[in-house]
């Protein structure tokens, strides 16, 4: 018997059987063992849907940037799992950008190069308030829009409203 995540493979593509063995599919399939494994079923639901969250969003954000649309998903997969894998958000974004080089040479993923990026965008995603590179700020939008996201009615955090308006401008929301 198929599991639901095979069925939903199939269904996206259209019910072709064959397996979808891309970079986002095998890291999606890591972060699933991960995930799977937590013991804290509500942590567990928090983890996939604040980090498949964001990688959504950041591909969609990625698209409307013209940036690389693949990394932007995989980032945001990637940016907060060690928060839930360890269960400690005890400065997140540093041992998020350690375990994220660990898992993607792990799986021989990305370039160097690549690597690199998406690192860079982990390890700054927490600093709302400053300006990196394009891509950094692809996650840190994301971040701050999934948040939003979840549950409009939740009040704004202080610092993500000035970047939460910005993006809902950006994209002609408000």
């Amino acid at each position: 018997m198929e599991n639901y995540i095979e069925k939903m493979q199939k269904h996206i593509h259209n019910g072709r059987s064959e397996e979808m063995e891309n970079r986002i599919e095998r890291l999606r399939k890591y972060i699933d063992e991960i995930l799977l494994n937590m013991k804290d079923t509500q942590e567990r639901r928090c983890g996939y849907i604040h980090l498949y969250g964001v990688s959504q969003t950041c591909a969609f954000i990625a698209l409307k940037r013209n940036l690389d649309f693949e990394l932007a998903t995989m980032v945001g997969m990637l940016h907060d799992l060690h928060s839930y894998k360890a269960i400690n958000t005890e400065n997140h974004a540093e041992h998020g950008a350690v375990l994220a080089r660990q898992i993607l040479d792990e799986l021989s993923l990305t370039t160097e190069n690549e690597t690199d990026l998406i690192c860079s965008a982990i390890r700054n995603h927490s600093s709302k308030a400053t300006t990196h590179s394009a891509f950094d700020e692809v996650l840190k939008d994301a971040d701050v829009l999934q948040h939003y996201l979840y549950n409009p009615l939740f009040p704004v955090m202080e610092h993500e409203k000035c970047r939460l308006q910005n993006l809902l401008t950006e994209f002609g929301i408000k």
